[in-house]
């Protein structure tokens, strides 16, 4: 058996943060990055209460030190609603704090980035010792998404093809996980079109397309948080914990690759996928390599790096590390979901393949 299930409330377009005012808060903690709070926009989401107080210490791949530090801010200001504004590290971060906090008040997501679909998602990523950790639990599911358009007109092409890729890979991963269903298919689907064909235009500037790609992103976040990830997630995350590269442009890097493994598996889904995006293809092979050759273009485009040498991690180093990352990645809860069994073998093949020249 089989569910699905959207219990997160989702508004969109400009004025969105509007939607605000209908809780009427009293008290609410408002958590966000430096640069939010510096730029104002913090304060603009606190000005929706009577009083509100802002934790924004959030940074890159958050700790379980830093999440114990604001369940504790979280604790002692009592709050009656909580909003993360910010990428995916502010909302996995909020949804942590909420979590362990034991306050039943509702959680907010305001995502500033397109890219981790955190704001619809069952998903929570921490970092302890090097190593991320996804806490998954349906209490991590926002009650509410709201997807303000003025926020992405100043988007760096950096972030833009960093959590693009990351778009890509959720609704590619959701698409081939275990627990797909035609719901999640769906979702998956329009996702990987809408990312596919707007994201070239929205690093090239194109402000009127940032809407749709923002869109793709919670609906791939909705796709694979019930169909789950895979693979390049979980190497993905032993590679973040570790090196700290942004998680989408590790996506990037080693999605060609792991798509090439798991059509051991599910080649005639990838070839499907394909042929329904346009990409062709006469036969299951040729339609599969269409798909790989397309991604790889598409990270040319947004000039994102192919192996791990070219994002900073030398052959040697990654060598030294290899049995640590291993470990981590045959760890991650994505493997479960990915649709060939994954072995430490097939991770240190991966791991190799995307290794590159120093």
């Amino acid at each position: 058996m089989k569910e699905f299930s959207c219990e997160t409330k989702i508004v969109m377009g400009r004025g969105a943060l509007e939607a605000l005012k209908q809780f009427s808060f009293q008290r609410l903690m408002v958590v966000s990055d430096p640069f939010f709070a510096k730029n104002g926009w913090a304060e603009r989401v606190g000005k929706y209460s009577q009083s509100f107080a802002v934790f924004h210490k959030i940074v890159p791949d958050p700790t379980v030190t830093l999440v114990a530090e604001g369940t504790a801010e979280l604790q002692k200001f009592q709050p009656d609603g909580i909003v993360a504004i910010g990428g995916g590290s502010a909302m996995d971060c909020a949804k942590a704090m909420t979590y362990f906090s034991g306050l039943d008040i509702p959680l907010v997501a305001v995502p500033t980035t397109s890219g981790s679909g955190s704001e619809v998602t069952d998903f929570a990523i921490l970092t302890h010792d090097g190593v991320k950790h996804p806490l998954v639990d349906k209490k991590l599911r926002p009650c509410l998404a709201i997807l303000e358009e003025e926020l992405l007109t100043g988007l760096p092409n950096t972030l833009i093809a960093d959590g693009g890729f990351d778009v890509i890979s959720h609704a590619l991963e959701a698409w081939v996980g275990s627990n797909a269903n035609p719901f999640t298919d769906a979702l998956a689907l329009e996702a990987f079109c809408a990312a596919f064909q707007f994201l070239p235009r929205s690093f090239e500037g194109d402000t009127k397309v940032r809407l749709s790609v923002h869109t793709a992103s919670c609906m791939a976040g909705l796709s694979f948080t019930q169909a789950g990830l895979g693979l390049c997630h979980a190497i993905s995350h032993s590679l973040g914990g570790q090196f700290h590269i942004p998680h989408g442009r590790l996506n990037a890097i080693l999605l060609p690759a792991v798509i090439s493994y798991n059509a051991e598996a599910v080649g005639s889904r990838y070839a499907e996928l394909s042929r329904r995006i346009g990409l062709g293809g006469i036969s299951d092979a040729m339609a599969l390599r269409n798909l790989k050759n397309a991604l790889v273009r598409l990270r040319n485009q947004l000039r994102l790096p192919a192996t791990l040498a070219e994002a900073g991690v030398s052959p040697g180093l990654l060598q030294e590390k290899m049995q640590s990352l291993i470990s981590a990645a045959c760890q991650d809860p994505c493997c479960k979901t990915n649709p060939l069994p994954v072995t430490a073998e097939l991770v240190r093949q991966v791991l190799s393949e995307v290794a590159g020249r120093g």
